[in-house]
């Protein structure tokens, strides 16, 4: 039996891939400060602890795995990201998280490791035209990422690309663009775009109003938690060592996106547009390298996520 670490098993993307991977029958060891909030972990084993603590880091990798996931990260939605309250916390725990995970696997050396970064390391000035922004892979530089959060995530792929060459590390990097979906953050201040608008659609009254940052032209795309899964397994399965998208590109904007809630509601609601965080002003992920080097394109559009999301939320408001 195949075994698998994956730290971050807690959280949304952390524990689907718990989920995936025990579904391919593997052997999956979860390590995180919390277990999952909605559901219980489908991990065969599962350590709470802080892995900005190198004693805690040494203890999960008290063996070898075939395969090590790192999603450990302090993170959220643009309300936490772009606040600009949380950047040194940000910066400070995810870089020390990274910095003991790969001594760790250097230490027992681990055989193929995956680590998640985020189409926040892509430059803001590449992301400024709502209609057109580009994020291809080849992008990336000169560096310019739009938050501090960014830049960490920036310095650790150079990190993990440095260890392989030094160290002999098998590396595997994502850019995630957006991931969604059900047993996620909805309410709590870390959800991003889709939870938080379903949430709000989900709770007005038909024929009320809801608030949206910004003017709401801003865009993006958002790649359902499944899709992610596939696409993560189907790039540790390949030989591609360098940073690669993984998203949809379906580009659409927060407006749209809450028209496209209301529409799953049945609800005809008003948009009420309020300063807030926002981020960059257009992000879509940019597919073509990740069809050409692994054949992977989402299968569904974000309709069919986004009513699974909403039906979700709407169920965990049915239960406060």
């Amino acid at each position: 039996m195949k075994s698998a670490l994956v730290l971050g098993a807690g959280g949304f993307i952390g524990s689907h891939l718990v989920k995936s991977l025990s579904d391919e029958n593997f052997f999956v060891r979860g390590v995180d400060l919390k277990y999952p909030d909605f559901w219980d972990t489908y991990a065969d084993d599962f350590i709470v602890g802080d892995l900005r603590d190198p004693a805690i880091c040494e203890k999960s990798f008290d063996r070898k795995f075939d395969e090590v996931y790192q999603l450990a990260a302090d993170m959220g939605g643009a309300g936490f990201v772009f606040s600009g309250e949380n950047d040194a916390d940000i910066m400070h725990n995810s870089a020390l998280i990274n910095l003991n995970v790969v001594e760790a696997c250097v230490k027992v050396k681990a055989k193929k490791i995956f680590y998640s970064s985020s189409a926040c390391m892509y430059p803001e000035r590449n992301q400024l035209d709502p209609d057109n922004p580009n994020c291809a892979e080849d992008s990336a530089y000169p560096a310019e990422p739009d938050s501090e959060y960014g830049w960490e995530k920036l310095f650790s792929e150079r990190f993990y690309l440095a260890a392989s060459r030094n160290y002999g590390l098998d590396i595997r990097i994502a850019r995630f663009h957006n991931i969604f979906g059900p047993e996620g953050s909805w309410v709590d201040g870390r959800e991003k775009a889709p939870a938080a608008i379903c949430r709000k659609v989900a709770e007005a009254t038909d024929g009320g109003e809801i608030e949206i940052w910004g003017d709401g032209e801003q865009t993006r795309s958002f790649l359902y938690i499944d899709e992610c899964c596939e696409a993560v397994r189907r790039l540790m399965q390949s030989e591609y060592k360098l940073p690669i998208n993984i998203g949809s590109d379906e580009m659409i904007t927060i407006n749209k996106l809450a028209e496209m809630a209301m529409e799953i509601s049945s609800k005809k609601l008003s948009i009420k547009h309020i300063p807030g965080p926002l981020g960059v002003r257009g992000r879509n992920s940019d597919n073509n390298l990740i069809k050409k080097e692994l054949g992977w394109a989402p299968s569904a559009p974000l309709f069919d996520g986004l009513k699974i999301t909403f039906d979700w939320i709407s169920r965990q408001l049915e239960q406060r």
